[in-house]
């Protein structure tokens, strides 16, 4: 249940009636709020005033201390996976030296490593717009240097005076890698078991001739 921030707790709720939910979440109905206090007393909760509009007003019996803290346990993961999407920009010259393309590969490294998306872009000065393709042919050097840790979303593409390449954080292989030889390992040592047994069978074949050879030789014997 979404709770606001800014809510009346216990001796704050001063309406004579409200309408109760109890702490698993069951309907109690409408009861006087000094009953309601009782009960939140009794049972070691508190009472929370959870839609102040209604009318009766509803509230509800929860541990605040605790709702409270996961609440904000809840926005904090929600920020950092705010942050987490968020795209950086990155820029580069279509005349950049070899010091400076390192320098930057490494700042959008770091950003992929983070898992960021970041924004590659080649800005053009001047005649250097009538030569795009050498704009694409710095992004496909970016792309192919951070090809271990990232991949483009898509082609190269002109906006303005600018051409632009999103990289996206490529999918961690680790876990990946682990599951697969997990999972090989298994079969391989059971396909071994056959191959044991397939090859422990003729040897019984082998063994059990010449006992059954035996009688036919006393004849001769004899």
């Amino acid at each position: 249940m979404n709770i606001a921030k800014d809510h009346k707790v216990n001796e704050q709720i001063r309406v004579r009636q409200i309408r109760l939910i109890g702490g698993e979440g069951e309907q109690v109905g409408i009861i006087d709020t000094r009953e309601a206090m009782n009960m939140a007393r009794e049972a070691g909760l508190d009472l929370v005033m959870v839609s102040p509009q209604a009318v009766p007003p509803v509230c509800r019996l929860l541990d605040y201390g605790r709702f409270r803290y996961e609440q904000q346990q809840n926005e904090r993961e929600n920020r950092k996976r705010a942050r987490g999407q968020e795209v950086k920009a990155i820029k580069f010259r279509v005349k950049i030296d070899a010091h400076d393309f390192k320098t930057k590969t490494g700042h959008v490294r770091r950003f992929l490593e983070e898992g960021h998306k970041v924004k590659v872009t080649i800005m053009f000065r001047g005649r250097e717009r009538t030569h795009p393709e050498l704009g694409e042919r710095i992004l496909v050097r970016v792309a192919e240097t951070l090809a271990d840790i990232g991949v483009p979303e898509s082609n190269p593409s002109m906006m303005g005076m600018d051409m632009n390449m999103i990289m996206t954080p490529r999918a961690a292989p680790a876990p990946k890698k682990e599951r697969e030889d997990g999972v090989a390992a298994a079969p391989q040592s059971e396909a071994q078991a056959p191959a044991a047994q397939s090859a422990a069978e003729p040897t019984t074949p082998a063994q059990s001739t010449p006992q059954a050879d035996a009688p036919a030789e006393a004849p001769a014997s004899a």
